[in-house]
Parts: C-alpha cells; sequence; structure tokens
C-alpha cells in the first residue's frame, strides 16, 4: 500500500478563471474531449445550472443552454454518447422523485425532453435516486436506486432497488424506448448509491458491466458482474484487500482498471466494522480493480495521515471522471459523522495522471533561418509541459553545388514519412532560409522553471460562449516548407520530367496555417489579373522515406528546453555535463536538470540539427516522439512564400502567397507546381511527381479545372491535393512552400 501510495502525485487545480460553481454534493460529471460537463446537486437547494471546466485552458464557463431545461436535481442518471448527455431520475424540488428523462446536445447546449415507450412487458421505470445508469454501444443500462413508496414527498418511505433496464438510444438524437431483458444467474441485492461501470476487453471483446458498493441499511462492498451479450449476473473472485464497504463513492474505468475513490464508510472501532452501521465517516481511500485480472490494489488507505495536503481529502457524494488517462474530482460533502451540522461540502478540484502520456508527432517545421527554427508538434491531452531535445550533426559545407536537407511530403495530420528530392547533374549553391509566415497567433516560448505549475490550452470542439470552434477539420490546407527547391534553368522546356536536387531527406516538416471548410465562403480574395500558366508540362519528383533508425547511443541529446505549449523558437540549446548526458541519452525518463546550472550553446548556420519531444505529467516524462530533421539556413537566397490562400471558383481555384524576404536582390519570378497523377505513382505510390503551372512575377495563380483533373491525390494522411510554390532571386530558388488542401473524399455509396 505504501509503495503504491508514494507512486501518486495527486495535483490540486489552484489556478483557474470564470464563474466556479458553488460547492456540493450528489452532481454528477462526463467528459467531453477536454470538457467537464457537471449538472445538478446539491448544498443548500437544488442546482440547477450546467456548469463546464475546460481541463485545457483551467476555465469554468456557464454555457447559454435553450430548450426543455430540465428542473435542479441530484443523486440522478447522467451518460454521454458523444456529443449528447442523457439525464435520468433523481430527486428534484421539494424531495420529490423523478423519473423523467431529458437529452442535451451540447454541439448546441439544446436541452430536450424525451418520452421513451413503455417496455412490452412490465411498468416503466418508477421515480428515484441513487441508480446506477451506464452506458455501452446504443443502449443505457439502468440499475436500482430508491424509491419513495409513500405519495406524499414529506413522508419518505423508503425502498430500496435491484430491477434492471435496457433504454435503447436512437443514433444522433432520440430515443426509442425502454425494455426489460431477461437475465440469468443470482441478480445483485437491492441498494441505492452504488457505481456501474461497462468494461470491454481487448482480447475478447465480450462487454461486462461491473456494480460495486452501495447501501441498503447498511454498507456494501460486493462486486457483481454482468455479461451483457449473455445477459448473465455473476459474482467474480477477487484477489487483494477488498476496499471497505461504502455508498456515495466513485468509479471511474481508464484502461483496465476500475479506479475507485472516497465515500461513506462504517465507522470503525477497535478495528472492528460496525455491523449494525450505526455510525459512519466519508473516506479519502483510494483504490483500483485490474478488470482483467479482478485483483484490488489499494493506492490510499482509509487511515492514512495527509497533514501536508498533497492528496484529496476525506468526501462523499463527489464526481469523478476520466478525461483521457486523467482522473478529476470535483467537490463533495465532507463530514465524519452523520449530525448534519458537522458537515460541509469541499471546494476542491484534483486531478490525478493515472500513467505517463503517449509520444507526441514528429516536431514539425514553421520557420527556418540560420540560426533559429520555428518548431511545432501535435498537442497531447492531459499534459502539463513537452521536453524538447536536439541532436546536432557536424556543419555542412555551403560550397557551391552542395544541396541541404530534404523536407518530407507529409501533412500535419501524419507522423510518418519523409520527402527526397533526386539529384539533379547540374550543381546548384546551397539552400536557402525558409520564412514562414503561420497564420494562427504565435505561442510564448519561454521556458518554463521547475516550480512553475504549466497548463495547456487548447480547442474545444463545442460551442463555448457563443463561438463554435471544431477540432480535427475535414476540409482544410496545410503548409510546409520544402528545402532544395532547384533553380528554374534547371528545368527543361519539354514534357520529359525535370529532377530537383537534394542531398538528404527528413521526417514531416508541416505547419499548419489554416481552415478550409467552405471554400467558397473564404474572405480573401486573390488578384483576378494572374498571369498565364507555363504551357509545357515540366514535372519535378519526390520520393518518401522513413529515416533510418540510430541507437540512442549513438547520439548525444541535449535539452532545449521545456515548454508549457506546443510551439517553440530554438536558436539555443542546453550543454549537459558529460555523467548528465550519458543517462539522459540512455534513459528517456531521466529526471530534468536544473536549467540555471548549464550552458547555453548557439545553433550554427547550414547545420543539420535532429529533433524530438516528449509530453510531461504527473507521472513523469513519457516516451519520445519519432525524430525530424531540420537544416538551419545558408544566407542569401530568398524566403520560401508565405500565407497561401486558396480560393474556390466555379470552374477553377485561385492560389494566392505572400512575398518571402529576399536578402539577396529582388524577386525575380515565382513557381507553382502540382502534384500529378503518373505511371511512376502507380509502380511507388511514395514518389510524388509534379508539374510547374505557373511561372511569373505574380503573387498569385490561377489552377484550371483540366489542370486539377489530373491532379493526385494524396493518402499519406488524410487526403490532399498538393501544390508547391517557391521564389527565385539572383542567387537561384529558395525553398518551397507545400500546401495541402484536404479533400472530403465522400463516395457515391455512403448512406
Amino acid at each position: 500500500m505504501a509503495a503504491a501510495a508514494a507512486g501518486l502525485s495527486w495535483r490540486r487545480v489552484s489556478s483557474f478563471t470564470g464563474p466556479v460553481p458553488r460547492s456540493r454534493h450528489g452532481h454528477r460529471a462526463v467528459a467531453i474531449r477536454e470538457l467537464v460537463i457537471i449538472f445538478g446537486g446539491g448544498n443548500e437547494g437544488i442546482a440547477d445550472e450546467l456548469h463546464v471546466y475546460n481541463t485545457a485552458t483551467n476555465q469554468w464557463f456557464l454555457p447559454a443552454v435553450r430548450g426543455d431545461i430540465p428542473p435542479g436535481c441530484a443523486a440522478h442518471g447522467f451518460v454521454c454518447d458523444g456529443t449528447r448527455i442523457l439525464v435520468f431520475g433523481g430527486m428534484v424540488e421539494y424531495g420529490r422523485y423523478s423519473n423523467d428523462l431529458y437529452e442535451l446536445q451540447a454541439s448546441r447546449w439544446l436541452w430536450k425532453k424525451v418520452k421513451p415507450q413503455a417496455p412490452s412487458t412490465g411498468s416503466p421505470p418508477c421515480p428515484r435516486l441513487g441508480h446506477s445508469f451506464s452506458l455501452y454501444g446504443n443502449k443505457c443500462y439502468l440499475f436500482g436506486g430508491l424509491a419513495n413508496e409513500s405519495e406524499d414527498s414529506n413522508n419518505n418511505v423508503p425502498r430500496y432497488l435491484n430491477d434492471f433496464y435496457e433504454l435503447e438510444l436512437q443514433h444522433g438524437s432520440g430515443v426509442v424506448g425502454w425494455s426489460i431483458p431477461v437475465t440469468k444467474g443470482i441478480m445483485p441485492s437491492p441498494r441505492e448509491s452504488h457505481t456501474a461501470i461497462v468494461y470491454c476487453r481487448k482480447d475478447l471483446g465480450v462487454p461486462k458491466m461491473y456494480i460495486f458498493g452501495g447501501m441498503c441499511g447498511c454498507r456494501l462492498n460486493d462486486l457483481w458482474e454482468l455479461d451483457i451479450e449473455t445477459m448473465t449476473w455473476s459474482r467474480p473472485e477477487t484477489k487483494g484487500t477488498v476496499p471497505l464497504p461504502r455508498s456515495l463513492h466513485t468509479a471511474n474505468v481508464i484502461g483496465n482498471k476500475m479506479y475507485v475513490f472516497g465515500g461513506w464508510v462504517p465507522q470503525s472501532a477497535g478495528g472492528e466494522i460496525s455491523t449494525h452501521d450505526g455510525e459512519w465517516k466519508c473516506t479519502g481511500s483510494f483504490a483500483y480493480l485490474n478488470l482483467d485480472t479482478t485483483e484490488w490494489i489499494g493506492l490510499i488507505s482509509d487511515c492514512q495521515e495527509d497533514k501536508s495536503n498533497l492528496l484529496p481529502g476525506p468526501r462523499a457524494g463527489h464526481c469523478a471522471v476520466a478525461v483521457g488517462t486523467r482522473l478529476y474530482i470535483w467537490s463533495g460533502r465532507d463530514g465524519y459523522r452523520k449530525a448534519w451540522n458537522n458537515q460541509v461540502c469541499c471546494k476542491d478540484l484534483w486531478y490525478l495522471d493515472t500513467e505517463k502520456p503517449p509520444a507526441p508527432s514528429q516536431v514539425q517545421l514553421i520557420r527556418a533561418t540560420t540560426n533559429s527554427f520555428q518548431v511545432k508538434w501535435d498537442e497531447v491531452p492531459t499534459v502539463e509541459g513537452y521536453l524538447l531535445q536536439l541532436h546536432a550533426d557536424s556543419p555542412v559545407p555551403s560550397a557551391a553545388g552542395t544541396p541541404g536537407t530534404g523536407v518530407p511530403e507529409t501533412s500535419v495530420l501524419s507522423s510518418q514519412g519523409g520527402s527526397s528530392l533526386h539529384q539533379s547533374p547540374q550543381s546548384l549553391p546551397g539552400v536557402p532560409c525558409p520564412e514562414m509566415k503561420v497564420d494562427h497567433p504565435s505561442q510564448a516560448n519561454n521556458v518554463i522553471p521547475d516550480n512553475v505549475q504549466l497548463s495547456l490550452s487548447s480547442n474545444s470542439l463545442l460551442k463555448i460562449e457563443g463561438k463554435e470552434k471544431v477540432a480535427a477539420p475535414e476540409n482544410k490546407i496545410t503548409q510546409e516548407t520544402m528545402k532544395n527547391h532547384a533553380d528554374a534553368t534547371g528545368f527543361k522546356e519539354s514534357n520529359a520530367p525535370s529532377l530537383l536536387p537534394v542531398c538528404t531527406s527528413s521526417p514531416q516538416t508541416s505547419a499548419n496555417v489554416g481552415e478550409l471548410h467552405d471554400l467558397d465562403k473564404r474572405t480573401v480574395i486573390p488578384d483576378a489579373s494572374v498571369s498565364s500558366t507555363v504551357s509545357s508540362t515540366q514535372t519535378m519528383r519526390t520520393s518518401q522515406r522513413q529515416m533510418a533508425p540510430v541507437k540512442s547511443r549513438e547520439r548525444q541529446w541535449y535539452d532545449v528546453g521545456i515548454f508549457k505549449n506546443s510551439s517553440a523558437v530554438v536558436s539555443q540549446f542546453y550543454l549537459l555535463p558529460e555523467e548528465t548526458l550519458n543517462a539522459s541519452n540512455k534513459m528517456e525518463d531521466a529526471d530534468v536538470p536544473d536549467y540555471r546550472l548549464l550552458k547555453k550553446q548557439d545553433l550554427f548556420p547550414g547545420t543539420v540539427y535532429r529533433f524530438r519531444v516528449a509530453a510531461i505529467n504527473g507521472c513523469g516524462v513519457g516516451p519520445f516522439s519519432k525524430v525530424s530533421e531540420f537544416k538551419t539556413c545558408i544566407p542569401g537566397f530568398p524566403g520560401a512564400p508565405s500565407t497561401v490562400k486558396i480560393t474556390k471558383s466555379v470552374d477553377c481555384i485561385h492560389l494566392s502567397w505572400e512575398p518571402p524576404a529576399s536578402p539577396s536582390g529582388n524577386i525575380l519570378e515565382y513557381s507553382a507546381y502540382l502534384a500529378i497523377r503518373s505511371t511512376q505513382l502507380q509502380e511507388n505510390p511514395n514518389q510524388l511527381v509534379f508539374m510547374r503551372i505557373y511561372c511569373g512575377l505574380k503573387t498569385s495563380c490561377v489552377v484550371t479545372a483540366a489542370q486539377l483533373s489530373n491532379a493526385h491525390v494524396d493518402y499519406t494522411s488524410r487526403p490532399a491535393i498538393v501544390f508547391r510554390i517557391s521564389a527565385k532571386n539572383e542567387r537561384g530558388y529558395g525553398p518551397a512552400t507545400q500546401v495541402r488542401w484536404l479533400q472530403d473524399m465522400k463516395t457515391s455509396s455512403s448512406k
């Protein structure tokens, strides 16, 4: 027990914004992505507001709900199906019990009262509280609870229930009706304030519901299992120490574990539990049941003292919800005796990371200069920060004819693949530096000291404060800088493909610069007068390959720093002592050093650097991402065109872009390319062939329907049409900006 508890790292959330809900008990919570949605509960009256906590921004808010808004309730059923939430039963005003069913469409914050059909045999569920309401597939399972035998709500005649109902849901919205399944085996005894969870083991695929504890005149700690496919009840044999009997506790599934926290437990006297359960207390005990082995593991005991306030205090009637692999606990009643005047409600919010975070996506390049990189990576949910590391190669010669580092041919949504441009017989200058501007606001890059609490920010998938933010759009553009665009003189004015030079390839270096849901509604319209496109077909080829894995001992990884957000501007890295360096190379979860004691090293021009990033949460540093490889630029060449826009017309699309910086004279011309279908692609799907569709001085061009009909749809990640745009000055062509125009590939056969 002590060893298990020592590995826990509970965090109390002490910094948040927005209207914090008043403390309460008997409330319920569900999670939709990073949002925790809380409804109901009581504390000096039943609460009827819907509160939302954004775990990524540490912000509370009250959404503007509408429709058939339900009355406040407590000890109700509360489940989430996608972005739909169902509320059943509970105690409402004046102590009355309810059997009403409400549906909330959280994408619109729209309430609707629904009326399911009654069972074909038997009566619908009676009004109740303290029942369990669990979702699996398109069905909700209702078990037990407490009913009032008296029609007078002021004259409570309690009746414990063990009835079992199934509620079939319609897809998206609405319900079909109640049914009473025919079950086998001995049913659990009547109870209320128990917990029920559904777990489906990956290798067996048999969904099972587990009921634990509850109240039926005395507290219970029995475990029941229902095989949902065969509707068979059983009492599984367990190993380990079973938690004390309890009610008003919480149970949440994360991975293959059911985490049980808190609740009312019998007051023990001299180590013996009172048989009659005459006295009871709140507990802060914490344990989990391994659902694959049915073994109980105690993490925090009932008698464990917490003088340093590093653990959530004892409570009952709280809410607990899993966001990814992180468990959140909020409010609840605190009390040690049955006397009501000794009970208060907790106001605190806690979370526990139950395992290390997964590896982030590969580091992606947004912009490179002669001595810095602006990089980003995809956010990992529920993390406190990111450890970014680099490995430096020896400087690459910048003499003429030496190509630089190639950049991959994958979108921001993919974490695999790289690209290499085949070398031309011509000897060309070194690679210039890309200067890509990103449409979204840049994020702060300060290294976070070790003693500062980290927090994340991310978009919500729901409408918040009247603004709708949509995650993972189906149609958008992504932009990335492609180094080693060849000088235009290297192209042949013929139908034969011209090959562009490159020396090495690297993983993905894309930067998401915009989202395109409806091209006809774009507000940015390019110049209407566009130079004519080049008539002759000019092509270039790229191929994708994965970097060969390099053993960690062959590389010396240096810390760039710990970053709060998923982006960074890198111009220096820390030089570690030799003994620390060797340890960090061998162990991915080595302790982070005190950066204030370390020397810094600036980045060099024309040098290849490899990057990797790991996420950090309360369990420590997670595994590192796949390695990305970028090269600092060589002065003189133009940067990459930036802020690429795509606007759709009836029979064509318009490309427009912003001019790049040009250290050596004015921009002489631009070239735009389109990835096209070819027999080479059929033989090698990882090899892209590009046709030049524009060459001129304008910063915009038209792509005709005829040209688009020949476009290759790249399926490296999401389906996309790929464009490249580059600029030329007196020293030659600079790096190309690659744009992936994501396509919504809906087939006619879809229903």
